[in-house]
């Protein structure tokens, strides 16, 4: 699946031989391509103590901050360990008073906090990406303190998220 990656095949779906398609009935099973990469952690959902979600970002060679992605909801531990190391966000963020959807076609937006863009995450993706940004929510697998923005590869790099 790594192989057909590269390829834009975002993985495979799976299910019984004598099971058959059933119009908006989730029978079948997806299994997606997967990959691990390092993003800034740009602004979060909940609270700067105990943050639901994060919004992810990248420089560019600009060093203009670049929204990447969302996560999932952090699992309780995690948003813990985020919470305690989360700075607010300086006048100067470019995300203040931006809008950022709650999901690909809805309308509805979410409320976030601009956060200090210092704290470095690893992330686990699938290779759905679109113009740079991740289409599905990511998992945030874990603090890198042992890493810094600057080691974060750049938004058009050529490491962007990308579907290989």
């Amino acid at each position: 699946m790594q192989e057909w990656a590269a390829a834009g095949i975002e993985g495979i779906v799976a299910k019984n031989v004598r099971q058959p398609y059933r119009p908006g009935v989730r029978g079948w099973i997806k299994v997606r391509t997967r990959h691990t990469t390092e993003a800034i952690t740009g602004a979060i959902t909940g609270t700067l103590d105990c943050p639901t979600s994060v919004l992810l970002a990248r420089w560019d060679e600009r060093q203009h901050l670049r929204f990447v992605g969302r996560s999932t909801p952090l699992a309780r531990q995690l948003s813990r360990e985020m919470g305690a190391q989360l700075l607010p966000a300086a006048a100067d963020h470019p995300w203040h008073g931006r809008v950022f959807s709650a999901g690909w076609g809805s309308r509805e937006t979410l409320r976030v906090t601009p956060v200090a863009p210092e704290l470095v995450v690893e992330i686990s993706g699938d290779t759905a990406v679109d113009a740079g940004r991740w289409r599905h929510p990511v998992r945030v697998q874990r603090l890198r303190s042992d890493v810094t923005t600057s080691d974060v590869p750049l938004f058009g790099s050529g490491n962007e998220p990308s579907a290989g």
